[in-house]
């Protein structure tokens, strides 16, 4: 059914059609309007057999889906920002323990300062947490991977992390093609755990592990996630033959087959970037963009075929790692390595900022020309930058 509407409430329906048993949730902006209407839905009867769990933070919200999940309930949850950093520790105790629960991470900046507007610095935060993590070009897009989110997490009990981009998507209002409660089972079948916590059948969970396996521990998290690429692309595929659309997967190139610049970005910044892309091409540039959707696991594979023609790789972050720079960027040259392509990283859009077809045209002229430097800050303001530097010294 094709609907208007908001991006968390569009992400609220999906989660709702997925039929979870159990939602704990804890409010912070940008991901407030999710669980309000998950919340709404519960105490007006439209979602029945689920039980809204207000919690006190957002380290009591992951908390009380562990033990949902552990239990045998289809578990869901959403947060931002700090709220994430917040649960850091439970967030990687989920992951640990083989929870298969699904998230919303309202993409929003780390403080401080207080920032409350959209970069990708939370879920960078927590990349190694051995949570998998998909990110969302659109609302279209953020709607269909929680639906596929549940399955994948439930077929690998892995935890989920879906990623949109925090009031870029959020809160804009977009037509979104919302399924069929029909369609959704039909995809999706009735959890069945791995592990449940059953009185009449005690077993322990999360008990200390000595030195002698715990490296073993953390090796069959690893091979999980080296499970997932397959079950990611698997699972993108099964989606649109079932919904008749693509959504998902591991990746998705855009006039890359005969570029000589291609951009490698994640989230909303992509429809700008290829909007640029075009623009170029009606000018004779040969340029392309690969919007990874799959971050965790990294889909190092599929990367290498989609750049492996080209020349130059831009790689565009909306995170900085402080004293190093690009994140993403790490993970493309290891997919690059043995390879004649240059990398380089761009930090855009930190906090917020627009990223500017304008500007965006100029840092593809810039690797034309080959003038791009290996990191370059996009429309940093390096006046106020050096002000500062000379007043504290």
């Amino acid at each position: 059914m094709l609907k208007q509407t908001e991006g968390s409430r569009g992400v609220a329906d999906a989660i709702a059609l997925c039929r979870p048993e159990v939602i704990c949730a804890y409010p912070i902006s940008p991901q407030t309007h999710i669980v309000e209407a998950l919340g709404v839905m519960v105490k007006s009867g439209k979602l029945t057999q689920c039980e809204f769990v207000n919690v006190e933070s957002e380290f009591a919200a992951m908390s009380a889906c562990i033990g949902s999940s552990a239990a045998g309930a289809r578990t869901y949850t959403a947060t931002a920002s700090q709220g994430l950093l917040y649960m850091a520790e439970a967030v990687f105790n989920a992951s640990g323990l083989g929870l298969p629960i699904v998230m919303t991470l309202a993409n929003r900046a780390i403080g401080a300062p207080i920032n409350i507007w959209n970069d990708h610095g939370d879920s960078m935060a927590m990349r190694d947490s051995g949570w998998i993590q998909l990110y969302a070009e659109t609302n279209q897009e953020a709607l269909d991977l929680h639906i596929q989110a549940f399955r994948l997490a439930e077929e690998l009990s892995v935890p989920v992390m879906v990623c949109m981009d925090g009031f870029i998507l959020t809160h804009a209002y977009e037509r979104v093609d919302v399924p069929t409660q029909e369609q959704v089972d039909a995809f999706l079948p009735p959890f069945r755990p791995r592990q449940v916590l059953d009185p009449v059948k005690p077993i322990s969970i999360g008990a200390m592990v000595g030195p002698e396996a715990f490296m073993e521990v953390r090796y069959l998290a690893h091979a999980q996630q080296e499970k997932a690429v397959d079950s990611i692309a698997r699972i993108g595929a099964d989606f649109q033959a079932s919904f008749g659309r693509e959504s998902g997967g591991l990746l998705r190139t855009y006039r890359t087959e005969d570029a000589d610049i291609i951009v490698v970005a994640l989230g909303s910044v992509l429809g700008t970037i290829e909007d640029t892309v075009d623009e170029l091409r009606a000018e004779g540039k040969r340029v392309g963009v690969v919007g990874l959707t799959a971050f965790r696991p990294f889909p190092t594979v599929a990367l290498r075929e989609a750049l492996g023609h080209c020349s130059r790789v831009i790689v565009l972050e909306k995170a900085l790692a402080v004293g190093v720079g690009g994140i993403v960027t790490a993970d493309v040259k290891a997919s690059l390595a043995g390879l004649p392509v240059e990398t380089t990283t761009v930090i855009a859009g930190l906090g917020g900022r627009p990223i500017l077809k304008t500007s965006l045209r100029k840092m593809f002229d810039e690797a034309s020309s080959g003038a791009l430097k290996p990191m370059t800050f996009l429309d940093l303001n390096m006046d106020a930058v050096n002000r500062e530097m000379e007043r504290v010294g």
